[in-house]
């Protein structure tokens, strides 16, 4: 039986990525209108270029202090061993997509701009990215989320 995905629901999910190199891992894409609520990320380190390389974390998004699309927000930075498991499990939310985009300033620093950044009024998605920070660092990662769908 499929789960259901529809305007309303609230589903845990989990995604299992292998062998992530240099490359940014996609530990969630996001969708218009959905709310990511991550419950652990869990980091092991399969090879590292140079011990005490790191393990990094971040949403690829809205950066709504700056008003810039694309910003890199930084969730951890882990010093990693080999063989050495990290586990994240600060809960933390955002959303699916970017905000129709307003200007510059102090932030959310209004009703009208709290409800752009909600609304996710904007084509461009964010994401959960996981990646490290040596050119041949190779970790295996886990991460647990709650996705409710406001569509």
């Amino acid at each position: 039986m499929a789960i259901s995905r529809g305007a309303g629901t609230e589903i845990i999910r989990s995604v299992l990525l292998e062998d992530v190199a240099d490359a940014h891992g996609v530990l969630i894409y996001g969708e218009q209108h959905h709310i990511y609520t991550v419950l652990s990320i869990t980091v092991y380190a399969v090879a590292l270029a140079s011990a005490g390389n790191q393990a990094m974390s971040y949403v690829f998004g809205y950066d709504a202090k700056g008003s810039d699309t694309g910003s890199v927000i930084n969730i951890f930075k882990q010093s990693m061993q080999v063989d050495q498991t990290f586990v994240w499990n600060d809960k933390f939310s955002f959303n699916g997509h970017e905000p129709t985009d307003f200007s510059a300033g102090a932030g959310a620093d209004s009703i009208a701009k709290q409800n752009a950044i909600a609304d996710q009024g904007s084509s461009t998605h964010q994401e959960l990215r996981i990646v490290g920070t040596g050119g041949a660092d190779r970790f295996d990662c886990t991460c647990t989320y709650i996705d409710q769908n406001n569509a």
